[in-house]
């Protein structure tokens, strides 16, 4: 599955056992340094979160009918999940709603067929080929009346395994390991045969869109461009308002499933963590992501009349892209020295405190602190070390000249892009100022769009170093594949080593599950080294709701039942 990333927002996980951070990396007060008393409270909260916090209530018992009412920081205008620039985490929110979620994971990580779209799903391995067979259910309709059938799942492999290279998918994984998508018995009928292993083949065609704006290029650029013409959820889309940037759903009476217990779901972009509180506050809105780097939020939230703090560990995490491509840190030395140069520690310390959340660092771009498969990777380019900087930047060639380092006459100078609404990334931004500016590094803040920061600035790779998350899936190894194999949409930081490359191939493709994460450690100590990304921390997930919201908050890894999602009074 994709991962899906985030401005104001980490891969994913096998099993969801909870346990003390060992190895999470170090906790620090408000210098930076070790601090015994936050590790002490760092495990005492890491022992007391939950796998889901969701508030979870008995279909039966949740009150017919009513409206929902949630905010989103950040509008697409790209509908099309599938596309690179419609992978955002808000917009897989939004069409969770209104598109087909083939299989389903339990808090456990653990994926069965959903039974609303599919008889049965099974895979067969007796022939030397991983071959799995989907039983599409009889009543699975489009909206606009036709049936879902296996010709919507061979668009969808065609569109997305790379061999197109007209097409922008988020993401080849999985799909490019793929022989074949044909017909079986009937038209409900799929059979996907892989030519190489692929174990994280579960929920690889959630989100599927009509074949219609898979097959065509153009019809995939632009068919749910600014529109959702087709979907196939428990919800339709009643309106989509360009004016207020709000999204309404309502109930599908022509849905056969399970029948969603609310009327209406009204999604409202409000772009800053702080003016969402004020509405969660005012009473107009029902429940409200709490972000890090905002405890005066939190606070304020605890404090709402009736409100209930919901939290869980989720496979969600906080980084910084590092532009491999870009004219400063083509060199794999000057990124090191700039990774050498940024203490994470103080970062997390900053962004994650008073918000009840563990301040530990994250030393693993595949699993998080919580994971059985964590372990850090990071060796030495993951502490601070201000002098193994310097002595890489004056090998480099770069040699300090009065305030800053130049070479050949041309001053090291970076761009660190932050959304304009998330007053955390400019904090991250200005932490960074400062310590890089210690190794003679000049940064400079670039505060962008909130709706333009991933299409005109991320994925264009118009930055030299960007903060934001990805948030993940309960299957984190394929997510190696999409963000850091060379040539991914995902690839924002344009980086390649065919070593690297070799890696995750290797490990994307191994069945036996101890030995698929010794070999996405492997990966993960290359990625390290090639300083792709610079891990900061997992990121918090905390949702504060009104107490009478049911079924919906902090889920972890469990997959979100929208028909069950309702109030109690």
């Amino acid at each position: 599955m994709k991962v899906r990333y985030r401005a104001a927002a980490a891969t994913a996980v096998l099993a969801m056992a909870v346990a003390a951070c060992g190895g999470g990396g170090t906790t620090t007060n408000n210098n930076g340094q070790p601090n015994a008393a936050q590790s002490e409270a760092n495990k005492k909260i890491t022992e007391e979160m939950p796998g889901i916090s969701i508030a979870p209530i008995d279909y039966a018992q949740v009150k017919d009918g009513g409206t929902l009412t949630l905010p989103k920081g950040q509008w697409p205008s790209q509908w099309n999940p599938w596309h690179v620039d419609g992978n955002q985490s808000d917009t897989n929110d939004m069409l969770e709603t209104l598109l087909p979620q083939f299989e389903i994971s339990n808090d456990k990580a653990e994926y069965t067929a959903n039974k609303d779209y599919l008889d049965s799903v099974n895979l067969d391995t007796s022939s030397g080929k991983q071959v799995v067979t989907y039983k599409i259910a009889e009543k699975a309709n489009w909206s606009d009346g036709t049936p879902i059938t296996w010709a919507d799942f061979e668009a969808a492999w065609k569109a997305q395994n790379g061999s197109d290279k007209k097409y922008k998918p988020a993401s080849t994984q999985g799909f490019d390991r793929m022989e074949s998508v044909v017909k079986g018995a009937t038209d409900k009928d799929v059979i996907v045969t892989f030519k190489e292993n692929y174990p994280e083949w579960h929920g690889l065609f959630n989100g599927l869109i009509p074949a219609k704006y898979l097959a065509d290029v153009k019809e995939y650029d632009n068919g749910y461009l600014q529109k959702v013409p087709v979907t196939a959820g428990p919800f339709k889309v009643e309106k989509i308002d360009e004016a207020t940037k709000t999204l309404t759903v309502v109930r599908d009476d022509t849905w056969w499933g399970q029948k969603a217990k609310l009327d209406k779901i009204i999604f409202r972009v409000i772009e800053t963590p702080a003016a969402q509180v004020n509405a969660f506050a005012n009473g107009e809105l029902d429940a409200v992501d709490i972000p890090p780097g905002s405890p005066a939020d939190l606070k304020r939230a605890k404090e709402v009349p009736n409100a209930d703090i919901r939290k869980a560990f989720a496979p969600n995490w906080r980084h910084i892209t590092v532009n491999n491509q870009s004219e400063f840190l083509k060199d794999k030395p000057v990124r090191q020295a700039v990774a050498y140069a940024i203490n994470r520690d103080v970062i997390a310390q900053s962004d994650l405190k008073d918000m009840d959340w563990p301040i530990a660092t994250l030393n693993n771009h595949v699993f998080m602190n919580n994971h059985k498969g964590y372990v850090d990777n990071a060796g030495d380019l993951g502490k601070y070390n201000l002098d193994k900087a310097k002595q890489l930047l004056d090998a480099a060639g770069w040699k300090q000249e009065g305030e800053y380092r130049k070479k050949d006459g041309k001053e090291f100078s970076l761009n660190f892009v932050v959304p304009a609404g998330v007053p955390y990334a400019k904090t991250e931004g200005e932490l960074t100022q400062a310590m890089l500016k210690e190794a003679g590094i000049k940064l400079t803040i670039n505060a962008v769009p909130d709706d333009k920061f991933f299409t005109d600035f991320v994925i264009k790779g118009d930055f030299d170093l960007v903060p934001f998350s990805w948030i993940g899936t309960p299957q984190p190894i394929g997510g190696l594949q999409q963000i850091y194999k060379s040539g991914s949409e995902s690839n924002f930081a344009k980086a390649s080593d065919p070593a690297v490359d070799a890696a995750i191939d290797a490990a994307v493709g191994e069945m036996d599950p101890a030995k698929a994460m010794e070999l996405a450690n492997a990966a993960d100590k290359l990625i390290f080294d090639m300083v792709h990304t610079i891990p900061l921390y997992q990121r918090p997930d905390i949702v504060a709701a009104k107490k009478t919201l049911a079924n919906y908050g902090s889920f972890g890894y469990q997959s979100e039942d929208w028909t069950s999602v309702g109030f109690t009074g």
